[in-house]
């Protein structure tokens, strides 16, 4: 017989004996899911697609009207996703968000000096109107 058969054969065996005597006990607890992951990602696409919307309502896709209503739009769901976490939070006893001020600082440190937008990192030409941002040093 094959030497690398039998010895292929003993690894293959050993292998099954290694996943049928495992105790679940001894497997890691998995990492437990954020109650907020869903609203974070739905709050995320909000922004995201009100950011989509003014751009194009700048450079003339959209009409002044069909602007105004679908901003009004993703503003009351926004609202509404932020309500749902301040709900959740309440029921996991955990504290209301209140506005830090670093978190102030921070978002002052990315406005663009020219249209006065705001952004959550630094970036060096302004979204909305295009114009150099200062660098944060």
């Amino acid at each position: 017989m094959d030497p690398s058969l039998i010895i292929g054969a003993l690894l293959g065996a050993a292998m099954i004996g290694y996943l049928v005597f495992i105790r679940t006990k001894d497997l890691p607890e998995p990492t437990p899911i954020s109650p907020f992951r869903h609203l974070d990602e739905r709050k995320a696409a909000i922004y995201e697609n009100l950011r989509d919307l003014q751009f194009e309502y700048r450079v003339d896709k959209i009409s002044d009207d069909d602007y105004k209503a679908t901003k009004l739009e993703l503003q009351k769901e926004l609202a509404r996703v932020l309500a749902e976490v301040d709900r959740v939070k309440a029921e996991l006893g955990q504290p209301q968000a209140k506005a830090a001020p670093a978190a102030a600082k921070t978002v002052a440190k990315n406005t663009c000096p020219t249209c006065g937008a705001k952004f959550e990192k630094s970036l060096k030409f302004c979204g909305e109107c295009g114009k150099p941002m200062e660098v944060a040093k």
